[in-house]
């Protein structure tokens, strides 16, 4: 892929802050004319049910499939994850504050580790 379409490509998590963005600006859609809405109208079973499913096709992706089966399953999973998130009020920076402390408590925990391992 030329460099220019790279750079210009969101990465990470601002791919999916702006998806999530795209989910809560389709709350108020019409549902007939878009399946984010239509989701979020049906209500947190169905949501549930839906990132259920996503999640069983990943893992199945992963046990049987392509490469590139398993990237489309994940990235569906991560989709309906998002709208999870959305339907009971939880944005992507939280969810990245418990990944980050998550990991700055690792690394200190293995400090702590190696520390005790010198004495």
């Amino acid at each position: 892929m030329p460099e220019s379409e790279t750079a210009a490509r969101p990465r990470g998590s601002e791919i999916l802050d702006q998806l999530y963005a795209v989910i809560e600006e389709r709350r108020g859609a019409d549902p007939a004319e878009s399946w984010t809405a239509k989701l979020l109208s049906k209500g947190l079973p169905k949501i549930c049910q839906k990132l259920g499913e996503e999640a069983t096709e990943t893992v199945v992706a992963a046990l049987a499939e392509t490469h590139e089966d398993l990237l489309e399953e994940s990235a569906d999973l991560l989709y309906h994850l998002l709208v999870l998130w959305a339907a009971k009020g939880v944005k992507p920076d939280e969810v990245y504050a418990v990944l980050q402390r998550r990991r700055i408590d690792s690394d200190l925990k293995k400090k702590k580790q190696k520390k005790n391992e010198k004495k």
